[in-house]
């Protein structure tokens, strides 16, 4: 008897992983709605709170953003997707290491900064110098990063402000900013934490995909063309009353070569006439010559005979 109830017993115990589902975890729509990751839930109710770290390369493709280490609440479930929210980011211990050394300062600080749509954020930042530096001037530099990131942050809403923040605008501004009043090394937000989600609905711009500016090139190029048409049979237009001046300006010039070449003739033939009478002139001066010295001669001989 005991046995047989122990087999029922067996037949009346639940496999619970075969009642178990899978979802896809997706990012928010500001990153596309990519699936970040599949979980395991036996009821939908159960994914709701659940965080998911995921780095930045998984999302982006870009090894260069690998340090980035993103969080995502689920918020909401459909059929098997559940829909998340952005709760925050981290930089690795590892890459934080490469930054701080020995006989540098760093300077932290934390900063609630709100956003254009009711969104609170906590801003952690840190800058490093090249030397350590008094106390006065890291106060200094802290409130120039306050200054700015506040300043971005009213400008902004939540997702806009965040992928400043990934992308290292906002690190860049803090660095100029910083720069006038002491020559900081480096800036970096090592953490963010979104402590109220955005109350109001604010209609985001979406960057363009290349696909479609690549559509919408075509269609601008393809009317440029007509036009380009045009343009060249204006310029035919222009081209032919000056190609039909060419060979006219040629006859016009043979006949004024031709008595050019006649003179050059004219004057090869009067030059051998002016250089007669200087032949003439060498006999003469040659007669001459010969006569005197005949006389010369006849002179000698006489004075000899005497």
């Amino acid at each position: 008897m005991a046995k047989a109830r122990s087999r029922t017993a067996a037949r009346k115990v639940k496999d619970r992983w075969r009642a178990k589902n899978w979802y896809n975890i997706q990012a928010p729509p500001a990153f596309d709605n990519v699936t970040v990751a599949d979980t395991l839930s036996d009821k939908p109710d159960s994914l709701i709170n659940r965080v998911t770290g995921v780095s930045l390369q998984d999302l982006t493709n870009d090894f260069r953003k690998s340090h980035i280490v993103l969080y995502f609440k689920i918020n909401k479930v459909e059929d098997n997707n559940a829909h998340t929210q952005l709760v925050g980011h981290t930089l690795t211990a590892d890459y934080l290491r490469r930054m701080i050394r020995r006989r540098r300062s760093k300077i932290d600080g934390v900063y609630d900064v709100g956003t254009r749509d009711g969104a609170i954020v906590r801003v952690k930042p840190f800058a490093t110098t090249d030397k350590r530096i008094q106390n006065s001037q890291k106060r200094v530099v802290r409130e120039s990063m306050k200054t700015t990131i506040t300043e971005q942050a009213k400008t902004s809403t939540m997702y806009e402000f965040v992928k400043s923040i990934l992308d290292g605008k906002m690190g860049s501004e803090i660095y100029k900013n910083c720069k006038k009043l002491y020559p900081v090394k480096r800036i970096e937000i090592y953490k963010t934490e979104v402590t109220q989600q955005p109350t109001v609905m604010i209609s985001e711009k979406k960057p363009k995909k290349k696909e479609e500016e690549k559509t919408e090139e075509k269609p601008a190029e393809k009317k440029e063309e007509p036009k380009k048409k045009e343009k060249k049979t204006e310029k035919e237009v222009k081209e032919k009353p000056m190609d039909e001046k060419k060979p006219e300006k040629p006859t016009e010039k043979k006949p004024k070569k031709k008595p050019v070449k006649k003179e050059t003739k004219k004057t090869d033939k009067k030059k051998p006439v002016a250089k007669k009478p200087a032949a003439k002139k060498t006999t003469a001066k040659k007669t001459t010559k010969s006569k005197t010295s005949a006389k010369k001669t006849s002179a000698k001989k006489k004075t000899s005979k005497k």
